[in-house]
């Protein structure tokens, strides 16, 4: 039985504090031993990838201390329990079951009645046969015509996951001819957004997919109904061009206005949500069920690797623990996470709602105050426009900001051109390392505005190339990453109680229910 104590009240994490600054990685790797450590401080992911964290701060001592913080906080007892169906959302009185939409960890689990894991399975099964059926020409719109076009209205992990996955693996599909249908996302409730999406598609060739595992998210109804009412100026029937994901007890199932509704459940948060039906319906319309079904695999394969309760043997583990280290002991407020591939540009985007909102938490899971930092800020791009952009701070700014950099051998698509002897992709692997050395090692110089003070710590995850499943393994890789750091913390990362004051605010604005502060603010733009 796992014992859920705050972080400060553990003696290994008081050790921990006394550790602070003690590696310096310009040393590290400007020392004659860095090509040894480059090679031993590696860790072997799932389907190819790897964990690299030579660049980190991190020693033997500093490892050994992070290892004794893990046995202490029995991370692995507590993802065992969340994987066996414990209420580990207790803010919620939830299980969290989003890993089982991909695999079966541990025992079965049941609620409402059914065996959980079957459950996932028969929608994906559901899932995959219509959109068999989709590209067959079995389903087609009300004049017979087959659909070639899909698109997402959602918010949140409605959109961000799916929407960065999409658009991971569409130069892949293309190339590997599994490509199916274009896919397009409205999430803003901004008019702007919706008008721009439908302006840009063919309406009778465009099957559209609500999610919204409540039915009532109110930018997404609203969205629906700008959609609706372009379907009827079209002169199409709304009906044989919408489907839904929710869940089966929301006004959006069974509901006569959908073709087909699939279900997901309250124990998949929307952020940790791509690996259900609202990542499965977008991906297995646009690239066919098979590459999903490959990409839930990738994710399940990274899962197992999550097990090991040794950290030098499971790289989320590890990442988690580093960041624990970083943000508590080093108190670096931020990580940038900087993908060189084109194919994860929202990527970041994804992560910084995963983490931020999970890990974002001032209390613990009793509700009461702790007294450490807990999730940083995460933010990104993909390089090489992030050097042309941030990368300025990061080398010489005053704040240090851990990196974690995501790269790939090979390209997507298989095209290239040869520009001064080296390919592009040959260019952007050497600006992928050049960036690690330049920001371990700097540079001195007599002029201080070209000097670099060096010492800024990074990591590489990296791998051959980016397919359905490395994708779905990276993924798997950062939702347990943040899942163990908030273990560490005690927080609970599952619900998301921050998003909900601004909500209640608005609907009191909508229904001119307001106290004076918000009148007044709302008299500014609102006429």
């Amino acid at each position: 039985m796992a014992t859920w104590s705050n972080a400060d009240t553990l003696s290994s994490w008081k050790k921990l504090q006394s550790l602070k600054g003690m590696v310096s990685v310009k040393d590290e790797l400007s020392s004659a031993n860095a090509v040894n450590r480059i090679k031993e401080y590696s860790v072997p992911m799932a389907e190819g990838l790897t964990y690299n964290y030579a660049a980190k701060q991190v020693n033997e001592q500093i490892l050994k201390t992070l290892q004794e913080l893990s046995d202490e906080s029995q991370l692995l007892e507590k993802f065992e329990a969340l994987y066996n169906g414990e209420v580990v959302n207790t803010g919620e009185k939830r299980m969290v079951l989003h890993q089982l939409t991909r695999g079966q960890l541990g025992k079965d689990v049941t609620a409402d009645g059914v065996n959980k894991r079957e459950f996932y399975i028969k929608e994906q099964k559901r899932i995959a046969d219509f959109a068999d059926k989709v590209h067959s020409g079995k389903i087609v719109n009300e004049k017979g015509e087959k659909f070639t076009s899909v698109c997402q209205i959602g918010i949140g992990g409605s959109d961000l996951g799916p929407r960065a996955m999409y658009l991971a693996l569409e130069n892949w599909a293309k190339k590997n001819g599994t490509f199916k249908m274009d896919a397009h996302f409205i999430s803003n409730v901004d008019p702007d957004d919706a008008s721009a999406v439908l302006a840009s598609i063919d309406l009778a060739h465009t099957i559209f997919i609500l999610v919204s595992k409540s039915g009532t998210t109110l930018e997404t109804l609203t969205n629906e109904s700008f959609v609706k009412a372009g379907l009827k100026k079209a002169g199409l029937e709304v009906s044989k061009h919408m489907i839904a994901v929710t869940s089966e007890t929301s006004p959006l199932a069974h509901n006569p206005d959908y073709m087909e509704a699939f279900y997901m459940d309250d124990y998949i948060g929307g952020r940790y949500s791509s690996c259900s039906g609202v990542g499965g319906a977008v991906l297995s319309l646009a690239f066919g069920p098979k590459v999903f079904a490959d990409f839930l695999d990738g994710a399940a394969a990274e899962d197992k690797t999550a097990l090991n309760k040794d950290i030098r043997k499971n790289p989320a583990l590890l990442d988690a623990l580093i960041g624990v280290y970083e943000r508590n002991v080093q108190e670096y407020p931020s990580t940038a996470i900087l993908p060189y591939s084109q194919a994860l540009s929202r990527f970041p985007a994804h992560l910084q709602q995963l983490d931020m909102e999970s890990n974002g938490k001032s209390v613990n899971r009793d509700g009461k105050e702790i007294n450490y930092v807990t999730g940083p800020v995460i933010f990104g791009e993909p390089g090489t426009n992030g050097q042309h952009s941030f990368y300025q701070l990061l080398h010489q700014g005053t704040n240090i900001v851990p990196l974690q950099f995501i790269a790939f051998s090979e390209n997507q698509t298989g095209k290239d051109v040869v520009i001064e002897d080296s390919t592009s992709q040959k260019k952007l692997c050497a600006n992928v390392v050049a960036q690690i050395v330049a920001f371990a090692c700097g540079k001195t110089d007599a002029d201080p505005n070209k000097s670099f003070a060096g010492n800024r710590p990074s990591s590489l995850i990296y791998g051959k190339s980016l397919t359905p499943k490395t994708l779905g393994a990276l993924l798997a890789h950062y939702e347990n990453k943040v899942m163990f750091q908030g273990f560490v913390w005690n927080i609970n990362s599952f619900d998301q109680e921050g998003v909900q004051l601004g909500k209640k605010l608005a609907k009191a604005v909508l229904s001119n229910n307001m106290e004076p502060a918000l009148a007044e603010y709302a008299s500014l733009l609102i006429k």
